[in-house]
């Protein structure tokens, strides 16, 4: 016999339980919009690096340094007299030293870089008694493999470089000049016939008078921007 109190079954669902499904929804659709925004940052950020690595090259063994100008007498003699220090600013046609009856005199405006103290000591022609750079002449030069982009690299291209002892501080330049000829000009061959890889001068010019504080034999990094 039935039992005539039981109640109908409630098939009616409660607002909660409706909205979880559709909150698992939404929440399925964020995550694959976020996944497919992420994967575009990452294709996006992929293209501006590719594009940025090739129309630049870095070259990150260089030096800040200019040509020596060796002074030395013309015929032998014993130092008799040092007229300059290292780190000294000369004019042009400064004395800088004694040898014999000859006073050696600078040909150029520049910097002392080293000085050769020993008074006594027999000089020869050639022989330098003092060394002195022109700091107008001052170039960043930096060294790269002949396959690491030195195709891509041109006489009057713009560049950029840092100094080891300045940190990230960025300075402007150009370049002056690519070398013609490898550093090594020995051709070696290693046991698999395989030419050893040269290595080229890529220098950079720069206004020294509107960056003072680099010197000579500075560490730095240099990019050349090829395009």
């Amino acid at each position: 016999m039935e039992n005539p109190t039981k109640q109908p079954e409630d098939k009616t669902t409660t607002s909660a339980e409706t909205e979880k499904p559709k909150t698992s929804i939404l929440k399925n659709k964020w995550v694959k919009s976020g996944g497919a925004v992420a994967l575009a940052l990452i294709i996006v950020g992929g293209l501006v690096y590719w594009q940025m690595a090739s129309t630049r090259v870095s070259i990150d063994t260089s030096l800040i340094t200019a040509p020596i100008i060796n002074l030395s007498p013309t015929a032998p003699g014993q130092l008799q007299a040092i007229y300059v220090n290292e780190g000294d600013m000369v004019a042009a046609n400064t004395p800088v030293a004694e040898v014999g009856s000859e006073i050696i005199k600078t040909t150029v405006a520049g910097e002392i870089v080293t000085v050769q103290n020993a008074v006594g000591t027999t000089f020869n022609p050639g022989q330098a008694v003092v060394s002195m750079i022109d700091p107008t002449q001052l170039r960043v030069v930096g060294t790269i493999d002949e396959d690491k982009g030195l195709s891509k690299i041109h006489v009057g291209q713009l560049a950029s470089f840092t100094a080891d002892a300045f940190g990230s501080k960025q300075y402007q330049g150009v370049v002056d000049e690519v070398d013609p000829s490898a550093n090594q000009q020995d051709v070696v061959f290693n046991i698999s016939d395989s030419r050893e890889e040269q290595q080229f001068d890529v220098k950079v010019r720069f206004d020294t008078g509107q960056y003072p504080e680099l010197k000579n034999g500075m560490s730095a990094k240099l990019t050349i921007f090829t395009k």
